[in-house]
């Protein structure tokens, strides 16, 4: 006797669908979407738009806008190309995740429409208006309230719209950074985190609010802050509008949000005090995780809340930008090995002993530097000898003058009790240099850990745990792959440390 087996369909397409999570990064040169398989952890289709570098506007020398609008086309263009890649459904996202270039001013209308081009975090027209504030406000009641000088942040960013164009300051009705911009869109709501406001200069960590005494000093009325949301949870939802447009499901909830930097440590599962991430594309970055709330006084690194940080658990991120990294080794590149590869470059650089033979190179061609008190002392070359060196010994020592900048801004963040015994980062960039990274390890004595990871994907990951996809981190980042682990060598130690002070005294001169 045959029984006749019936399958409910409905079960069986929920056991045979595919859950996706979706992160979006919004850059200054693109906007990077990328789909990850919720269960596995892998990620199915990445892409990114424009291909070419997104364009930035400067009307005046110093200033740097970008068109919000231009943002959501470009991640309606990358959603598109990885929804098709994956052949994947609107009904398969389960959640949506944001990173976005941190320090920018999106302002808005009543009817959520941007009022002007959004000021982004590379414009310096800002500076001397936080600069007065820090002054006047004076500098122990900044830096113990909002951990940093109000310097060319968001918030100062606000006061020179107020003060340059006040028609445009009379019609705001809200103010975002560039990712509460793309939740807006998505959701048609205004919203914002505690990490955002804290990058903005807009959150007092002694109070554990909205800096009044900020927004009063500038005459800013309360109201222009948008909503504090949580940075993991369901921050809002897909708008049938947004569904229609974007391709999406309407009710898709949005569900975690992270500047750049603190997106980037998440996605290399740096989360807790003591832990490390680094990045070293076109500028440098060095962002350690602090458990107790402290700062710089001189505010040669900049501290923010970290997205894991809460009322009830202090978890500070702590950032060290070094502007001249990746531009030098591509001006190096551009200028002195046009006829090789970046690897062979490296190759060429490697043949030269530690300490490039005295020739030293500060790197600080690409602006002002916050980690020099916004010194601009430029870039120059130490120590030549036309008898003696060559164009190997200039491309290691700039690229040992990197490394040598990162260490110097480490020892500042030394100082305020971060143990630096080990370094996460995404194998790019910089970090594809084995000298660049024996370097690193050599010089700071911290083993360095490479992953498979960016930061579209880590904004999906934290999706997935803003949703409750994921219990906990750990569970979000088992499947992040370890790609390398560079120990330091014990063996040349000395070598480095003596090619470190070498390059300490030359920036001395320079100062």
């Amino acid at each position: 006797m045959h029984l006749k087996r019936t399958i409910n369909k409905d079960l069986l397409i929920n056991i045979m669908a595919n859950r996706y999570l979706l992160g979006f990064d919004v850059g200054s040169s693109s906007v990077k979407a990328s789909l990850v398989n919720a269960d596995n952890g892998k990620c199915v289709a990445t892409a990114f738009y424009p291909e070419k570098e997104a364009p930035i506007m400067a009307v005046k020398a110093g200033w740097a806008e970008q068109d919000p609008q231009m943002w959501w086309d470009n991640a309606k263009l990358s959603l598109q190309k990885i929804m098709k890649e994956a052949d994947a459904t609107a009904e398969e996202i389960k959640a949506i995740g944001i990173s976005y270039q941190m320090h920018g001013l999106v302002c808005v209308d009543k009817n959520l429409k941007a009022l002007r081009p959004a000021i982004i975090w590379c414009d310096s027209r800002a500076v001397p208006y936080g600069e007065k504030a820090f002054k006047d406000l004076g500098a122990d009641k900044c830096l113990s309230h909002l951990l940093n000088s109000p310097g060319n942040f968001t918030a100062a960013k606000l006061a020179w719209v107020k003060e340059n164009e006040p028609e445009v300051y009379s019609k705001i009705y809200k103010v975002m950074l560039p990712g509460d911009y793309i939740a807006m869109r998505l959701s048609g709501v205004a919203n914002t985190t505690v990490s955002g406001l804290s990058e903005g200069m807009f959150w007092d960590f002694k109070n554990n609010q909205v800096a009044d005494f900020l927004m009063n000093y500038y005459g800013f009325d309360g109201s222009l802050i948008a909503d504090i949301v949580p940075t993991f949870a369901e921050q809002s939802v897909v708008s049938a509008e947004a569904a229609a447009e974007m391709g999406l499901k309407a009710g898709t909830p949005i569900t975690y949000r992270g500047g750049d930097q603190p997106n980037n440590a998440l996605s290399l599962n740096v989360l807790n005090p003591g832990e490390i991430a680094a990045t070293a594309g076109t500028s440098g970055v060095v962002y350690g995780v602090l458990g107790d709330v402290n700062y710089d006084p001189q505010s040669r690194v900049n501290t923010f809340a970290h997205v894991n940080h809460t009322a009830e658990q202090t978890r500070l991120g702590v950032l060290l930008c070094i502007n001249g990294t990746g531009i030098l080794n591509a001006w190096t590149h551009r200028n002195i090995t046009p006829e090789i590869g970046y690897a062979e470059m490296n190759d060429l650089a490697a043949s030269v002993p530690i300490g490039s033979e005295g020739v030293t190179v500060i790197p600080f061609g690409n602006g002002a530097e916050r980690v020099l008190e916004n010194k601009e002392i430029g870039c120059s070359i130490n120590g030549l000898n036309f008898n003696k060196h060559n164009k190997a010994h200039l491309v290691r020592a700039a690229q040992e003058g990197i490394v040598f900048s990162f260490c110097y801004g480490m020892e500042i963040m030394q100082q305020m009790g971060m143990d630096i015994k080990k370094i996460h980062a995404g194998k790019a960039n910089m970090f594809l240099s084995p000298l660049f990274r024996n370097t690193l390890a050599g010089v700071s004595g911290a083993t360095i850990e490479l992953y498979d990871t960016d930061g579209s994907v880590g904004a999906a990951k934290g999706a997935g745990l803003g949703a409750g996809i994921y219990a906990n981190a750990a569970e979000a980042f088992a499947s992040l792959d370890k790609l390398e682990v560079i120990e330091p060598d014990a063996a040349h130690r000395a070598e480095y440390q003596a090619a470190y002070a070498a390059w300490k005294e030359t920036l001395k001169k320079n100062l």
